[in-house]
């Protein structure tokens, strides 16, 4: 037998069932060993006067009444009789497993796996697990766990146990190398490879799973973070970086022209930002910050400073709102600059006019959407790249507008807080900067969370701010429109049930995706002029969009959105010097809901906000597993294993640097899967 051996020469596996294993992943004898089970099920006898109301356990018991097989319905059924322990009689009902019937005799002794029912003094049988009577009333089994399996439709659990049991029996465990240096086997008291995975399928006591599960732990976010060195080094090693040598005096004067002072936050973000660009290394950095920290006005700076070294500049963006909003700030901040906008809806003359002159180097700095990275589109001298918002961009479309120029710094920004527990993991191979701090004067933003009956109660108190204080309101629906699969506010029926509230007290507006993009121009233009009081919109607003004046943002079925989101909506009020709002409206029936709500009333801390979020959702639905370049660990969990991922991390930093420059063959040394690097 060998490790790539497939399971279909394993005893029990035939053409079928072979099919059902491959979509489970399950291909070569080494899948089936690697595939774990998610839980363990506690299957150690206990005795029936120390169990709580619904909890689940093994009885070894006596049964002392016939079992008794009743019908009702097609196809359902229920299975009764008594069973004794000790001095203690208890009823015994199993739902929909007839066949139990001949296995049960009166006198027998058997383990009654199930859920205890104290008020009934029942116990709801799940499972019987053995005829045989341990030692001191314990079944007699090889361990007293239980392993539980994802499984499918053709694939049983019993099946699958058989199968991984075969293929222990033929010797495959002792084909699995150690993959981990002895070294840290020793300094971290690991147990070996093969000792692990049997342990995990097949766990003598608690004590032994805990090890198996901590070794395997170990060794996946280990082997992930040498990949990520491994990149790190490609990254440098393979392309020499660009020099750009800006002109700091310039620079500094651009900054002392601004309309307000650079918090500290911002400033040694931009400090960091200048020395990857004057340095021969290739810049690779993340810019991460709070909504509303002022990330945009330090990466404006980055580009002028690009521009005075004689190089081009281009910011890539999500939405064609957004990469308007843009133009317009670096129009204003560097009017002696040639700045274009390049996004699908401009017109075939002006593009052509647009390209050619990013192609000739006439233009200094170029903002856009997925325009940018269109076949047709060639710079002249590009030396920076800047992304914002950049998990709404695939690693291949960043990759694209990269290459447009030769081999450019590297900017990424965000303003959606990422813990770093992620930024860690997912950006491992990039540097990171930090602004935590919020611009003077920014008043914290007041959020409520009310319920659908009380609507009226908000719309009264909007009247009142609108006619009082001049306020503008953004409410935020999560449909354009109406859907017969889900009972929401669309936001056209809510623009008219909103018009007819406020009639002539209030101007409205309607922003949604679907409009063409000179409409959602002119909305938002109009929002922002202060000609609409109320701007009816999707979550097309969600990032970026900037109007002083808004202090109130309403969001409707505030439940159907995560926390991250819910935090990118808020942070479009609160922009100016006024008192704003936030007002959730939901009617959440889940417990997570309640509490997505409860977590944005009590903080409008961003990176807690990330934290929380994490934390509920997972990795994967928070960053976008596909696009970030995330991993969808096996055993290992990002926020519970949070201390092992650091020490994973260190250590593998230390195997980069211990290898001397030939990392590639220091990796070699180890028992990796070709996978593990692909």
């Amino acid at each position: 037998m060998n490790l790539t051996d497939s399971i279909q020469y394993l005893k029990g596996v035939g053409p079928k069932s072979f099919e059902n294993y491959k979509k489970l992943g399950i291909f070569t004898v080494e899948d089936l060993l690697l595939y774990f089970p998610f839980r363990y099920e506690d299957i150690a006898g206990r005795n029936v006067v120390d169990l709580l109301d619904g909890e689940k356990a093994t009885i070894v018991a006596e049964i002392v009444t016939p079992a008794n097989l009743s019908y009702f319905g097609a196809r359902r059924s229920r299975l009764t009789f008594k069973a004794k322990q000790d001095n203690s009689v208890f009823g015994v009902s199993f739902f929909n497993q007839p066949y139990l019937k001949d296995k049960l005799e009166v006198g027998s002794k058997v383990g009654l796996y199930g859920k205890w029912d104290s008020k009934k003094q029942q116990l709801l049988g799940l499972k019987v697990l053995s005829s045989v009577e341990g030692e001191h009333g314990v079944i007699a089994t090889d361990a007293d766990f239980q392993p539980i399996y994802h499984v499918m439709q053709g694939v049983k659990q019993s099946s699958l146990v058989r199968l991984i049991q075969t293929a222990f029996e033929g010797g495959a465990l002792e084909l699995l190398q150690e993959n981990l240096p002895q070294e840290l086997l020793r300094k971290y008291r690991l147990i070996s490879r093969q000792q692990a995975v049997k342990a995990m399928h097949f766990p003598v006591d608690l004590n032994e799973h805990k090890q198996a599960l901590r070794r395997e732990k170990f060794e996946e976010l280990f082997i992930f973070q040498l990949r990520l060195q491994a990149l790190k080094d490609q990254e440098k090693s393979g392309r020499e970086g660009l020099l750009v040598t800006y002109d700091k005096e310039k620079v500094v004067a651009k900054e002392s022209e601004l309309p307000f002072e650079l918090t500290s936050a911002q400033k040694f973000a931009l400090q960091e930002i200048l020395a990857d660009m004057i340095s021969k290394t290739h810049m690779n950095r993340l810019l991460q910050g709070d909504v509303g920290s002022g990330k945009t006005v330090v990466a404006e700076l980055s580009m002028y400073a690009a521009y005075t070294a004689g190089f081009q500049s281009a910011l890539m963006v999500p939405t064609e709102i957004l990469a308007r909003q843009h133009f317009a700030n670096l129009t204003l901040l560097f009017p002696e600059l040639q700045v274009s906008l390049l996004v699908s809806a401009i017109k075939a003359s002006e593009r052509r006019e647009i390209l050619e002159d990013l192609a000739t180097g006439h233009t200094n700095m170029v903002v856009g959407t997925h325009a940018l990275i269109q076949d047709g589109v060639e710079f002249d001298n590009l030396g920076l790249v800047i992304t914002d918002e950049q998990h709404r961009f695939g690693v291949n479309q960043r990759k694209i507008l990269r290459e447009k120029g030769q081999n450019p710094d590297v900017l990424m920004m965000t303003a959606t807080p990422i813990p770093r527990t992620l930024a860690i993991t997912a950006f491992g191979d990039m540097d990171v900067s930090v602004i935590d701090e919020l611009p003077a004067g920014r008043k914290p933003i007041t959020t409520r969370w009310v319920k659908h009956q009380q609507i009226d109660e908000v719309l009264k108190w909007v009247r009142t701010e609108i006619l009082k204080e001049k306020a503008q309101i953004y409410v935020i629906s999560p449909l354009i429109e109406e859907s017969e699969a889900l009972d929401l506010k669309n936001a056209q029926d809510l623009y008219e049930e909103l018009s007819d509230y406020f009639k002539a007290d209030a101007r409205i507006g309607l922003l949604h995706g679907q409009m063409k993009a000179d409409e959602k121009e002119e909305r938002m233009a109009m929002f922002k002029a202060g000609k609409l009081d109320l701007l009816v919109s999707t979550t097309v607003i969600e990032v970026g969009v900037d109007v002083q004046n808004a202090t109130i943002m309403i969001i409707m079925d505030a439940d159907r959105f995560g926390l991250s989101q819910l935090h990118q909506l808020r942070g479009r009020v609160g922009r100016g010097q006024k008192k704003s709002y936030c007002i959730l409206v939901a009617n959440p029936k889940s417990e997570s809901g309640k509490q997505r709500m409860q977590i944005m009333v009590d903080t409008t801390d961003g990176f807690k906000i990330a934290e929380e979020d994490l934390k509920m959702r997972g990795s994967g639905e928070v960053f976008g597993i596909r696009q970030s370049g995330i991993p969808e660990f096996t055993v290992a969990d990002l926020v519970n294993d949070y201390n092992i991922l650091e020490v994973a991390r260190e250590e593998a930093i230390k195997i980069f640097a211990d290898s001397d420059g030939n990392f590639e063959n220091y990796l070699s040394s180890f028992n990796f899967s070709d996978s593990d690097f692909d």
